[in-house]
């Protein structure tokens, strides 16, 4: 059997984490069974759906490098890949429904329905469907039909109870009686979810649903509908849900949820990649860094968890300055590059007519980073004036051998346009036999005089960066202050 999986959003903006998670699960299952990933899109929401926002899943599809082999952009031939497109394949499925019976319009109004909900509540029970219009004759729908009413469609579940077959969860008895007949097509004619999803995962020939644990309850009736319309329903894989670290479910008030925001505060998508794989699944050894192609190689349904996964973020932030170190640094300089102009640092042309000395600069600081965001915060050494002396710097400027040590150094500046790394070794050399100091007293006084900090990046790579009249400048700062 050929492994046929859905991806299938509603576009109603961008992607959150938990429906990355369930791509990616989707994304991954089929390329380790050699199989079909389709991304179909269910715009059936007429209020909420936009073209906007499935263009925003297009894109952050694309950044995370999930790449689609059937659905829009893509082709194949079991389109149109978008609901709005399929009403005339729900509407021969619900012609065939009402034809055998297995499906009947139903004339209730909704002051009729929440009154039997009421009477339900008050007596603590279910609200289930109690079948009046099931019981219509023909002749009694065709006449109100032809009176104007709009009717709605309800499946008949006429069996007692539904087997899902789940691939995470093993199989599960759902009585029928739990939730009656359902609506598959509301009065305006638009179908329901429960039955758009089944009618295209037939159509589309899928054969394993992998999908979040809060859609289990929807199954059973998913089931039925599959049989009802003859078809063998596919398997199911319901992954469990993402917790936030207070292990309620993840929302806003945790932090980031879209991988759009990620994105802007400067996450990797091969770190995002990599660290939504391990929500809910785990190798059989140790290693937690993977590859997308190693993430193929080794995924399986069989290794996930049925528990709910924790979205730790610090352990992300982690991962993302593992492969920030690990990219090249073309790579990390242009996405580095708008963070450092929009902190006011520089501007694009300083960055086009330097870019040599850009991707040094950042290469000299890009070690700290956790996320790209976070590089006009280290970058600032170089652009920003001194800062204010905290308690560190403001102790080796009181030394008695931090003045002559910088006084030296400023003297060697003279004549200078800017040093080399070779050319900084041999002045740190000659300062040390003029003044006599050496070790901590000497580099930290040195470091105090450029910087104005006693941390930031290697004098060695540092110095050679910057001009040596900045070098002057910021000194003789310092000087007149202690």
């Amino acid at each position: 059997m050929s492994v046929r999986v859905r991806f299938a959003p509603s576009p109603t903006g961008h992607l959150h984490v938990g429906n990355v998670r369930t791509a990616l699960f989707n994304y991954l299952f089929a390329g380790s069974k050699g199989g079909t990933f389709v991304l179909r899109i269910e715009d059936t929401d007429l209020e909420r759906s936009t073209a906007a926002s499935e263009q925003l899943i297009y894109e952050d599809l694309k950044w995370l490098g999930l790449k689609w082999d059937e659905g829009e952009g893509a082709g194949g031939e079991y389109g149109p890949y978008l609901q709005t497109g399929r009403f005339q394949l729900y509407n021969e499925a619900t012609a065939k429904l009402l034809k055998e019976r297995k499906a009947y319009y139903c004339f209730c109004t909704k002051e009729e329905l929440d009154a039997e909900r009421e009477k339900a509540l008050k007596e603590n029970r279910l609200q289930i469907y109690n079948g009046k219009c099931r019981r219509l004759n023909d002749e009694e729908v065709e006449r109100r039909i032809n009176n104007g009413e709009n009717p709605a469609v309800r499946f008949h579940s006429s069996k007692p109870y539904a087997l899902v077959r789940d691939l995470i969860h093993g199989d599960i008895t759902f009585p029928s009686n739990a939730f009656g007949d359902f609506i598959i097509v509301r009065p305006d004619g638009v179908p329901v979810y429960n039955y758009a999803v089944v009618v295209d995962d037939a159509l589309m020939k899928i054969t394993h649903v992998i999908r979040g644990d809060d859609h289990l309850p929807n199954t059973p009736k998913h089931t039925l509908l599959f049989e009802a319309l003859g078809y063998e329903p596919p398997l199911f894989a319901h992954i469990p849900m993402i917790l936030g670290p207070d292990r309620s479910k993840l929302s806003k008030r945790h932090g980031n949820t879209s991988i759009e925001q990620f994105r802007a505060q400067g996450y990797l998508p091969e770190a995002m990649i990599n660290f939504m794989a391990l929500l809910s699944w785990s190798d059989t050894g140790e290693q937690e860094i993977f590859s997308m192609e190693k993430l193929i190689e080794r995924f399986s349904l069989d290794r996930v968890s049925s528990s709910a996964a924790v979205f730790d973020f610090e352990k992300l932030k982690w991962m993302n300055g593992l492969y920030i170190r690990a990219a090249g640094i073309d790579e990390i300089t242009a996405l580095a590059v708008p963070f450092i102009i929009a902190a006011g640092q520089t501007d694009s042309d300083f960055v086009k007519n330097n870019a040599g000395l850009m991707s040094d600069i950042v290469a000299s600081v890009r070690d700290n980073f956790e996320t790209v965001s976070d590089a006009p915060r280290y970058t600032a050494v170089y652009f920003s004036p001194l800062p204010e002396f905290d308690d560190e710097t403001k102790e080796i400027l009181a030394l008695s051998t931090t003045r002559p040590v910088l006084e030296s150094f400023l003297k060697r500046l003279d004549g200078k346009d800017r040093l080399s790394a070779d050319e900084y070794k041999e002045l740190m050399k000659e300062v040390q036999k003029d003044t006599g100091v050496k070790g901590k007293p000497l580099y930290m006084g040195v470091r105090a005089g450029v910087t104005g900090r006693t941390k930031g990046p290697e004098l060695d790579r540092f110095v050679p960066l910057m001009p040596a009249e900045k070098l002057r400048e910021r000194i003789e700062q310092v000087l007149s202050s202690v």
